[in-house]
Formats: structure tokens, sequence, C-alpha cells
């Protein structure tokens, strides 16, 4: 199976099934010399795991993170930083019944036609849990982020009809929320939402807005590594989600040029922008402004309801989906899509460092 590494500079590859021994990455190219301690990953992790809440599936997992590889002395050493994190509370018997049958809303049937084999304990490669070295990976590159300057905020902008309300926005909250909302009378709503949506055996699904602050202009390239394709391959890569969006994103289609354009103009003695309707990319580059980005993220498939599907013989049958599943994925998914943005908004910064000549010939002269 190809397709298990990204990145150019920075390359994560994630291995490991949802019902297999042990999920992690191998994280290569990542630069020597930074400080990490397991803490920097497991507050990360921690964000992810399931079980922490009413709104999320009651699997228990520690998700506790191994660093087998790649630091010394607390330091990162340059060679490959290899993390695990072992399964610990399979029940792969919840699944045993549909080897024989494909699954509303999941990759079992598309897995079969590829490969003509697919583990279907709880979807294998294709399970959320595989995003834990996603994740893993992302807490490195977003403490270096941080240490230059760069903040990520994501969080969830909306759970079906339910959106945040700017006016209430308190950054605090989204990691004391249930459903990491910025606005506590919206999580409030909307876990009363979630909440009637699982008594009818049903799922929901949202949006999750990511706002990165501190990038400087120049970074991207244009043509096909555009910055803004690129978190939009690395946000799309993730299950869930099933679209994206970029600065006004689709309003844009209802707008005059002299609406959605964005004055150039001088602030504190910098270019900036009078708007950010592009959402701090222009021609595939950062402009300076705050990059800001939408996912929208589905309902989760797996529900208590009965569901029309077929089986392996192509019969007709009525299934009901057995298992501990969440009734929404977008809470556990705010720590994933960032995660993402912090490694390819790093992994395109280094890209940038050759992009000058005088860049290549100012670090080299101070090497003598």
């Amino acid at each position: 199976m190809s397709g298990s590494t990204l990145g150019k500079n920075i390359k994560m590859t994630t291995f490991g099934e949802s019902h297999g021994p042990a999920l992690g990455v191998i994280i290569d190219g990542f630069p020597a010399g930074m400080s990490l301690y397991k803490e920097d990953i497991q507050k990360f992790l921690d964000r992810r795991k399931p079980g922490q809440s009413s709104i999320t599936t009651q699997r228990k997992e520690a998700d506790e993170v191994e660093i087998l590889s790649g630091l010394f002395e607390d330091k990162t050493t340059g060679t490959p930083i290899a993390l695990l994190v072992r399964n610990t509370s399979q029940r792969s018997s919840d699944y045993s019944e549909i080897a024989s049958y494909y699954r509303p809303g999941h990759a079992d049937f598309s897995f079969d036609s590829k490969y003509g084999f697919r583990d279907y304990r709880g979807g294998g490669r294709s399970s959320g849990r595989e995003t834990i070295g996603r994740v893993a990976a992302g807490s490195l590159c977003s403490k270096l982020l941080s240490e230059m300057g760069i903040e990520l905020c994501a969080y969830t902008k909306a759970i079906g009809d339910i959106e945040i309300d700017y006016n209430n926005f308190d950054k605090a909250t989204i990691l004391s929320t249930q459903t990491a909302m910025p606005d506590a009378d919206a999580d409030k709503r909307a876990v009363e939402y979630i909440t009637k949506c699982r008594a009818e055996k049903d799922s929901v699904g949202g949006v999750i807005e990511i706002v990165i602050k501190g990038v400087p202009a120049g970074i991207g390239d244009p043509v096909f590594d555009k910055l803004d394709a690129e978190l939009a391959k690395a946000i799309m890569s993730v299950g869930a989600v099933k679209a994206v969006e970029i600065g006004d994103g689709i309003k844009v289609s209802r707008s005059k040029g002299s609406e959605n354009n964005d004055s150039f103009c001088i602030k504190d003695k910098k270019v900036t922008t009078s708007t950010n309707h592009c959402g701090g990319i222009l021609g595939g580059i950062s402009n300076g402004n705050d990059i800001i980005l939408r996912a929208y993220i589905k309902p989760t498939p797996s529900i208590a309801s009965d569901q029309q599907t077929i089986n392996k013989d192509g019969e007709e049958i009525t299934v009901n989906i057995k298992g501990r599943h969440d009734p929404i994925i977008v809470p556990r998914a705010v720590v994933v899509l960032e995660a993402m943005c912090a490694f390819t908004i790093l992994d395109s910064m280094i890209t940038n460092m050759s992009s000058k000549a005088e860049y290549l010939k100012d670090f080299y002269s101070n090497k003598r």
C-alpha cells in the first residue's frame, strides 16, 4: 500500500491499524537541536484520544506515546524520530460480522475493489485511529513553529446548523468545552443537539476553522506547489473531511471584484491589506496576514439505525452497526487538522530557505 508518506523536507510516514498491536509515525528530516519532551507530544495526543466525554466513543485508550528514536539528552538529533502508541482497548469481535458486507459511508467496498482484501476490524488503515501518527508528528512541528512566533489555533466553528458567535469567542474554552467550540453558549446547544441525534441512533457533522498567525510573507510556491494547495491536500487527506475553504471560500463566487480584492496599505511601517478575504494566501504564496482555513466534516458513518447495503455475494441486506462509535467526529478532529497544518507550514518554510541566493550566502557566510 502506497500513500502513507507526506512531506518534502520533513517526511512523516504513519503506520499501524485500528485493531493491531500499535500505531505510530516515523518523522524523517526533522531539524536537530530542538528540545523535546514526551509531554510536548502527549498533550496533543490527549486532545485526540477517545472516551473523554459523553459525545465521543467510549473506547478507552490512554494513547500514551513512546519515543523510540531520534532524541538524545532531550533534543532532536536530526535522525529519524519514531513514535509509537499501543492499542490497549480493541474489541475486534464487534466487527466480525462486517467482514461479509459493506458498511454505508465507509471505505469497505473501496478497499475490496482496490486490494481484494481488507482489515475489517474497525476499518484498519481507514480508521480514524490512523491520525494518531499525524497528531504526534504535528506536535513537533507546532512546537518549532511556536519558537519562531507562529501560532496555530483550531476550533469547532459549527456543529450541524449551530454556529459559534465570534462576539463570544474565548480561546480558553476550546480545550474545556466538549465540542472544542470557543463559545460556551454554542457548545451547550451543540451538546444538546448531539445528544438528541445519538438518542435517535444518528450522527452529525460540522465545521472546523484553523487560524494561523505569524507566517511571514513569501512562503509557498506558485503553480503546482501552492501553499493553499498543500494545506488543502494535507487537510483533505484526513478521512472525514469532504471540503476545504481558504479565506472567504465559496463566498467569493458570489462576490464582486471590488468586494473580494484586498487593498494593500502600510500599517506599523509594514505592507499589509485592509481586509483578508484571501485568507492570507495570494498566488499560492503567503502575504503575511493570518492564514484562515475551514474544513467540512461528514457525520460519523457508523450509526445504530438500520441501513441498507449489500454483502459480498451481491445480496441486498439490512444492517445495524455494532461497536463503540463517536456520534460526532468533529471535536476530536480539531487537533488532527491543527497538526496537519503545522506540518505543512513548517515543511513549506524549510523549502523557502533556498528561494533566494542571499539566504544561502547569508547562512554559509556566518559559518566561516
